[in-house]
């Protein structure tokens, strides 16, 4: 009996150390979250409805960590430059008066010679400064997002549901997709289950075949070349694997992904944020990442998935309860606090392999 209970202890603790401990914590503490929500007044359909829609609106977004982490490059903290593509990509699709799901395909297509182009100049300026790809990362993400404050006012954009109504020129600080491609995946096959709670299938979908995607990629012969980039550099080159053309590619990706990313982000939330809108998106995204299970050289989809779950669950269940709590709306400032505090977290547990 003896022998049995320590066999059944040994596999539950190995099972606490293979999930991880902060995020059992973590889940745990979201978990508790649901459990005292109509207790205080919280509709229960209407918080899973929320914290799915954020799933979905930020997964993508997530998963554009994946490639750069698996070739060594690092977080991405340069995904502004990605996000700053999907912009412009939905702002053509905008100006072109596409419509629909058209619209939402076309800002795919305008979005992806944007990423290109942009990746792979940035993947060439990573592949100069090996080793200090996260802080340089920063640096890019920060300084385009500056750079696009004044292109903004200065491309050549004349719809006039998007630039300033006086001047007739320079786009708005916040574009509706009304009327383009507003909720084209949150309503596809979309599942009402209950009055309060809508299950967002085209967003799940979308983001699955995303995944589906870079999990066959990274099992292609290419794939498991990144993977071993990411993992000693040095063996990699030894076994002629062209190190800094891997190293962009992954980083091509990445821009990529992040600028199908915001345009998901954008069709669910309903609006285009321009000018310091990106500033801040790169931040919560490696929190995500991280707090799901990946270091800076190492994550799978499971991390994505998991890690983009629990920080938008926490990120929309603590305002919601809290505010019920103390009878006052705080919403915002509670968001702020508990978001930076996860940020904070992340940061202070990545961790990096031995290469």
């Amino acid at each position: 009996m003896n022998v049995k209970v320590e066999k059944i202890i040994s596999t539950i603790m190995q099972g606490v150390k293979s999930f991880g401990l902060p995020r059992i914590i973590i889940g745990l503490f979201l978990l508790l979250l649901f459990i005292a929500a109509p207790f205080v007044g919280v509709n229960i359909g209407t918080s899973l409805s929320d914290t799915f829609n954020r799933f979905g609106m930020n997964a993508v977004m997530v998963l554009a960590m994946v490639p750069m982490i698996h070739s060594g490059c690092g977080l991405n903290f340069g995904l502004p430059l990605g996000i700053i593509a999907g912009l412009l990509g939905g702002t053509l699709s905008m100006q072109f008066n596409f419509t629909g799901p058209a619209s939402f395909m076309m800002a795919i297509v305008f979005a992806t010679p944007f990423a290109v182009i942009l990746g792979w100049g940035y993947g060439q300026l990573l592949n100069k400064v090996k080793g200090g790809e996260m802080m340089i990362a920063t640096y890019v993400g920060f300084s385009s997002v500056a750079f696009m404050c004044i292109m903004w006012l200065l491309l050549p954009y004349s719809n006039p549901t998007m630039v300033w109504g006086y001047a007739g020129k320079g786009l708005r600080t916040t574009i509706s997709t009304e009327g383009y491609y507003l909720h084209v995946l949150n309503d596809f096959l979309s599942i009402q289950v209950t009055d309060h709670l809508v299950i967002p299938t085209g967003m799940f979908l979308f983001f699955g075949l995303l995944a589906l995607m870079v999990w066959a990629f990274l099992h292609t012969k290419t794939g498991t070349a990144m993977t071993a980039v990411g993992s000693n550099r040095t063996f990699a080159r030894a076994s002629g694997i062209h190190v800094d053309n891997i190293r962009t590619l992954s980083v091509v990706m990445s821009t990529w992904l992040g600028a199908l990313g915001i345009l998901v982000y954008q069709q669910s939330f309903g609006f285009i944020q321009l000018y310091m809108g990106p500033f801040y998106m790169a931040l919560p995204a490696v929190s995500a990442i991280l707090i799901g299970g990946a270091s800076v050289n190492k994550a799978t989809i499971m991390n994505v998935i998991v890690g983009t779950f629990l920080f938008q669950g926490i990120l929309t269940m603590t305002p919601s309860v809290m505010n019920s709590m103390i009878n006052t709306d705080m919403s915002e400032v509670i968001r702020i606090i508990v978001s930076n505090g996860m940020i904070l977290y992340a940061l202070t547990r990545k961790t990096e392999a031995t290469r």
